[in-house]
C-alpha cells in the first residue's frame, strides 16, 4: 500500500497534533509515514509509525543568539522576524526541503502544516500527489479576527482584520522565499509568490484542529477549509507520576502549573525567579515545569515543586490554573483539562491565543512577557483562582470539548479528499 506522508516541522506543539492525526488514519486503515526532525524519531516511532528523519533541530535553533532574541522581540514587529527566520532557517530550509521530497517519492498524498505550504505544494506538483493542509493556528485571511501574529490583536473591523490576514501571510512567505525559488528552480518549476501562497492555502483541502467553540468557522473561508476539533493525545495509561509529584498533589490545594516550554527568552533564570515570587505573593501552591527552555531554579520553597516534565494531559486536570507561553497545543491541553489559564505571550501566534482565551472568559487579559512582573502575574493568578464564574465558564468548556471528535472528523475529511 501506498503510504500517506505527513510532514511536520517545529516544536513538539507542532509535531504532536500531526503524529495523532497519523494514528487515526493507520487505524483507518492507511498507511502513514512521517517526515520530520530527527530529534523527534523516539517520540513518534514509539507510537507505532513509520518515520523518515529531517534536518532541523527547533530545540537547537531555539536556544541559539538568534532564537532567544526572536522569543524576546520576535511578535513586537513582524517585519524584523522576517531576518530572524531567514538566519534561523538558512543553514536547514533547503536541506529539509530535499529530505521531505524524498520522503514522499512513492506516496499517495503529502499532508503537511499549512505554514510550509510554499515548500509542500512544490513537492506535490513536482510528484504529481494530492496536497491536504492541516493547522493548529488559523492562517486564512478573515473578516472575523485579527490574524494570528498581528502586532495589533484589536478587532478594529472586518477590513483591517482581513487585512491584517493578508499581511502576514505576506510575512510569513518572506521567511522562506528564496529557499522556495531555489527549491523550485532546482526541480524545473516556476517561481512562487506570496499570491501563490495565498491561492494554495484558499483552493486546498485545509484542515483546522481547533475545536469550533473556541474558533467559530469564519463564513468568508473558502468551502475546502474545514474545523474539525483539537488533535489531542489521549492519557497514556501506563504513566506514571514520580512518588514525589504523587505525594506533593496528595498533601495540599491543587497547585498553580507554571511552565514556559521553550520560551524562556535571553534570560530563563530570570523567569524562574519571577515566578517564584508570584506564586508568594498570591500565597499559592506552585509547580514549575523547566521544560527545555533551560528554566533553572536555586532555592525553591516546599510549596513549590520543580519538574522536568510530564504529559499535560494527565496534569493540567490535576491543576488550580496553568500559566503558559499560549502555544497552540498547551492552550488546547488547559482547554480541554476545563481549568482557568494565564497566557504570557512571547512570538508569533501566542498573543492571539491569549486574546482568545480572555474573550472565551476562561482566563485574564494576557500579560506579554515584555511586561510581565511578579504583581502583575500575582495579581492573574488570583483572578484566576478566586473569580468562580472563570473557573466555571472553564469548566464547562472543558466539558464540551473533551465530547468532540476532531480526530474521527479529519479522518473522515481525508477519506473523502482522497476517494477512500
Amino acid at each position: 500500500m501506498q503510504p500517506i506522508t505527513i510532514f511536520a516541522a517545529g516544536s513538539r506543539g507542532d509535531i504532536q497534533p500531526c503524529l495523532i492525526l497519523g494514528e487515526g488514519l493507520q487505524q483507518a486503515g492507511f498507511s502513514i509515514r512521517m517526515a520530520a526532525p530527527e530529534n523527534f524519531s523516539g517520540f513518534i516511532t514509539k507510537n507505532g509509525l513509520d518515520f523518515h528523519p529531517l534536518s532541523g533541530d527547533v530545540q537547537q535553533i531555539m536556544s541559539g543568539d538568534t532564537g532567544r532574541e526572536f522569543m524576546e522581540s520576535g511578535s513586537a514587529n513582524p517585519l524584523q522576524s522576517i531576518r530572524a527566520m531567514r538566519t534561523m532557517l538558512g543553514p536547514v530550509a533547503l536541506q529539509m526541503a530535499q529530505e521531505a521530497l524524498e520522503a514522499c517519492r512513492d506516496a499517495q498524498a503529502l499532508i503537511s502544516l499549512a505554514v510550509f505550504a510554499p515548500f509542500t505544494k512544490t513537492i506535490s506538483e513536482s510528484l504529481g500527489i494530492p496536497l491536504i493542509l492541516v493547522e493548529p493556528t488559523p492562517t486564512l485571511p478573515t473578516v472575523s479576527f485579527p490574524a494570528a501574529g498581528w502586532p495589533l490583536q484589536a478587532n478594529l473591523g472586518g477590513l483591517i482584520n482581513r487585512l491584517s490576514g493578508h499581511v502576514m501571510l505576506q510575512v510569513i512567505w518572506q521567511w522562506y522565499r528564496p529557499f522556495v525559488n531555489e527549491f523550485r528552480q532546482g526541480l524545473g518549476l516556476p517561481l512562487f509568490s506570496g499570491n501563490s501562497f495565498y491561492h494554495t492555502l484558499s483552493t486546498t483541502p485545509l484542515l483546522g484542529a481547533y475545536s469550533p467553540r473556541v474558533i467559530p468557522r469564519p463564513q468568508d473561508w473558502p468551502p475546502s477549509t474545514h474545523v474539525t476539533g483539537y488533535w489531542l493525545p489521549e492519557v497514556q495509561a501506563e504513566w506514571q507520576p514520580p512518588a514525589e509529584l504523587a505525594a506533593f498533589l496528595e498533601k495540599g490545594n491543587p497547585p498553580v502549573y507554571i511552565g514556559f516550554g521553550s520560551m524562556t527568552g535571553q534570560n530563563p533564570q530570570q523567569s524562574a525567579a519571577l515566578a517564584l515570587e508570584a506564586l508568594k505573593i498570591s500565597e499559592q501552591r506552585g509547580l514549575l515545569l523547566t521544560g527545555w527552555g533551560g528554566m533553572e531554579t536555586l532555592s525553591v520553597p516546599e510549596s513549590v515543586f520543580v519538574l522536568d516534565a510530564a504529559p499535560h494531559n494527565w496534569l493540567f486536570p490535576r491543576m488550580m490554573a496553568v500559566v503558559h507561553h499560549g502555544g497552540a497545543g498547551t492552550t488546547a491541553e488547559a482547554l480541554r483539562a476545563g481549568v482557568p489559564q494565564v497566557i504570557v505571550p512571547f512570538i508569533v501566534d501566542q498573543p492571539f491565543w491569549g486574546k482568545r482565551i480572555r474573550e472565551l472568559g476562561v482566563g485574564p487579559k494576557p500579560i506579554p512577557r515584555k511586561k510581565l512582573t511578579a504583581a502583575k502575574l500575582a495579581e492573574a493568578i488570583d483572578t484566576v483562582v478566586n473569580k468562580s464564574r472563570m473557573r466555571n465558564r472553564a469548566a464547562s468548556l472543558g466539558k464540551d470539548i473533551r465530547s468532540e471528535g476532531g480526530v474521527g472528523m479529519a479522518v473522515h475529511l481525508i477519506q473523502k479528499i482522497l476517494g477512500a
